[in-house]
């Protein structure tokens, strides 16, 4: 009896053991690695996995060069795809806050995300804001929509001018780690590092504009806008 009690003790270790691995292999964390080598962290809410940094890249999937556009004047009438980097400052600006793309490059078809990773839909960016706590006629609207959802998806306090977003109880809370790396205007200039981060869809709304998300410093919610194609966001790419 002695011995079968013990052989008992033994299997229920065992089993114990192994779900407690078990946890470490689901949550294991997936990093994605583009074209040009820059590897990216990931953060899976609800039922997506999204990029947790701001993609970097300057290639497209097949090797091709994504042409960069530093003067304002050639900016300002580009109908074709191009990037930039805020103020044109690699040094400053690439590590923190990644490539300002234009949405002709997030539109081409030679592929801005690496092999099994896509430019979020306007449908999915929804998505991801339902789970965060929006119903679904808020996240159908445009401009400032839902409570602390813009909160819970940025983060480095330090980065972001003061105001209501990081004051929330929620900000940072999910890892998304939205920064504020500005804009370039459709007319070159570029704005507003410190104060908003935007983020381009791959839907458009007109044959001149698509969707995108912005999160700015004064407000806790997220906005749905439609811009002029040739601005420049940031890009966040979600796992097919």
């Amino acid at each position: 009896m002695k011995r079968r009690s013990r052989l008992i003790t033994v299997a229920v270790i065992i089993s114990m053991l192994a779900a407690c691995d078990k946890p470490e292999e689901e949550n294991e964390v997936i990093t994605v690695t583009d074209i040009d080598g820059n590897i990216y962290q990931t953060v899976t809410i609800g039922n997506q996995t999204w990029l947790a940094e701001n993609l970097k890249v300057t290639h497209y999937r097949d090797g091709t060069a994504i042409t960069n556009v530093a003067d304002n004047a050639e900016w300002a009438t580009l109908t074709t795809e191009a990037y930039c980097i805020y103020n044109n400052n690699a040094s400053n600006q690439l590590e923190t806050y990644g490539v300002l793309y234009n949405w002709y490059v997030v539109a081409d078809g030679r592929n801005l995300a690496p092999e099994g990773w896509h430019v979020p839909t306007d449908g999915e960016w929804k998505e991801l804001e339902m789970e965060l706590g929006m119903s679904t006629s808020e996240a159908d609207d445009t401009g400032w929509r839902g409570t602390n959802e813009g909160s819970k998806l940025a983060r480095n306090a330090d980065l972001w001018d003061d105001g209501d977003l990081k004051t929330n109880s929620e900000f940072g809370a999910l890892g998304f780690n939205a920064l504020p790396g500005g804009e370039r205007n459709g007319s070159g200039p570029f704005f507003t590092i410190g104060s908003t981060a935007y983020f381009w869809s791959a839907t458009e709304s007109s044959s001149s504009s698509a969707w995108n998300r912005l999160l700015h410093s004064y407000y806790s919610e997220v906005a749905r806008f439609d811009n002029g194609k040739r601005f420049g966001f940031s890009v966040r790419l979600l796992r097919d």
